[in-house]
């Protein structure tokens, strides 16, 4: 028999609703289809409340769920051979929203470049990788939350971790090199 989530369903989609929609543009890298992945999120949790045992938090359940919905996704889009990545528009609508109080123009422009060759190189990550690193850096969620959203050992959670950032800062130098750029710093501090 399943746990009764305090509240009604419509809270625990208020409460939640940040995190769903936040988690899948990180997962899918687009806003196209956001608003009904995110319902479709919901709709899945509530099918599954009845079977709901509380033995793990609401949001780890919807992690798992929102990844499953990601991966969907994305399977619809090979399926549609449309580009994984169409980040462009949602890099520069998103660090239109960034303050950079003490940056100049040309500190921006370099930030905006580099948070879009970042968003760029993390579409090209395996799913899996991209699902662990956006949980553990993005969403600052535990290796032990990552192994239950996933439904992966913890041991290969921190696999995936390690390789996905080995891939994510080696694709940023190849890319920055190629284009003449150094940010080897800046590489440092984002991974």
């Amino acid at each position: 028999m399943g746990v009764e989530i305090d509240g009604s369903f419509e809270q625990v989609v208020r409460e939640h609703q940040a995190l769903v929609f936040r988690t899948l543009l990180r997962l899918t890298g687009s806003r196209e289809h956001l608003e009904d992945l995110a319902q479709d999120v919901f709709l899945r949790l509530y099918k599954a409340l009845p079977g709901f045992r509380g033995e793990a938090l609401v949001s780890t359940y919807l992690y798992r769920i929102a990844v499953n919905v990601a991966q969907d996704e994305w399977k619809r889009r090979r399926r549609e051979d449309k580009p994984l990545v169409s980040i462009s528009d949602e890099v520069s609508e998103w660090e239109d929203r960034l303050e950079h109080p003490d940056a100049n123009a040309e500190e921006q422009l370099e930030q905006k470049e580099f948070e879009g060759l970042v968003e760029e190189e993390m579409q090209r990550l395996s799913n899996v990788e991209r699902a662990v690193l956006v949980l553990y850096h993005q969403e600052e969620r535990t290796y032990e939350q990552i192994s239950l959203a996933l439904g992966l050992p913890i041991g290969t959670v921190r696999t995936h971790l390690h390789r996905g950032r080995k891939k994510l800062r080696d694709g940023i130098a190849a890319r920055q090199a190629a284009d003449g750029r150094r940010h080897a710093g800046r590489i440092d501090e984002e991974c």
